[in-house]
């Protein structure tokens, strides 16, 4: 099964929006791992655990593992942890790659062959070309970056794109114009929309129709849950990935971590479906 079909699977049998980001800072974790060399990898498999039953996907960050020595290894054992354990929750690995071809290739490499991913987060920014190694992997998913949760989003996002004849639009509305249309042959690309823009998710989603979002900015960024499920969801109330990090990583420092992480989960999904 590909990844929209996972996903939209696990939207349907778990009944939830909600997107687990795994983002770990040891410097947050539990005192249990205070002196656990395999410390991140110990506590995200946890988190997973304990989380799973509430998630429609999860989204590990290379970053909080590559800045550590031995961390890439220990995503590795993650994600093919959540594969073999959590096999119906499909895994984005956020990466936001975005290179020219032969460079392509390789990181695509990286996030499905090394790495396991289901999906990958890309920056469209070099155009298709750079965009083709992933999009060319069957059933893979391709999440591009579209209107972010940054206060700097608006910076270059909103920037009026000339069409040639003498109108225009914005180039975050023509990203997601260009990944629904030409680059979305095979139903495998989603979008990256940040919560804190709810009037941009909205038009955004009238372009794209049914395709998936991924929404970042619910929580500590100040992302506010109606307004993302008001505009962002499909007919069917499904068609997000509504992403908490800080939030259920670190709802408790005690040695009730997990459980705590499972009931802020189940809170957001439940908070998410009443608006639904």
């Amino acid at each position: 099964m590909g990844f929209t079909d996972k996903l939209r699977s696990r939207w349907t049998q778990a009944n939830s929006l909600v997107c687990v980001g795994l983002d770990p800072d040891p410097a947050k974790f539990p005192d249990a791992y205070a002196d656990d060399d395999d410390a991140l990898f110990a506590f995200c498999r946890d988190i997973a655990d304990a989380t799973a039953e509430y998630a429609c996907a999860f989204k590990p960050q290379i970053a909080y593992f590559a800045a550590h020595n031995g961390g890439e290894a220990a995503l590795q054992r993650l994600i093919a942890h959540i594969n073999a354990e959590h096999p119906d929750v499909p895994v984005i690995l956020d990466a936001k790659r975005g290179d020219i071809g032969s460079t392509a290739e390789q990181y695509a490499v990286e996030a499905f062959d090394r790495f396991g991913a289901d999906a990958v987060t890309l920056n469209p920014y070099m155009g298709r070309d750079s965009a083709l190694p992933f999009l060319q992997r069957d059933g893979k998913g391709c999440v591009f970056l579209c209107h972010t949760s940054n206060p700097g989003a608006r910076d270059f996002q909103e920037l009026i794109v000339s069409d040639g004849n003498g109108g225009g639009e914005p180039l975050y509305q023509r990203i997601a114009r260009a990944i629904a249309g030409e680059w979305n042959g095979a139903n495998n690309c989603a979008l990256v929309v940040g919560a804190t823009f709810p009037e941009e998710l909205k038009v955004i989603r009238a372009i794209v129709g049914d395709m998936p979002l991924l929404i970042p900015g619910v929580g500590a960024q100040g992302g506010d849950v109606e307004a993302v499920v008001k505009n962002g969801r499909t007919s069917d109330g499904t068609g997000l990935m509504i992403n908490s990090s800080r939030g259920i990583l670190y709802a408790s420092m005690g040695a009730d971590y997990a459980e705590a992480a499972a009931r802020a989960a189940r809170e957001l999904r439940d908070a998410i479906n009443r608006y639904r």
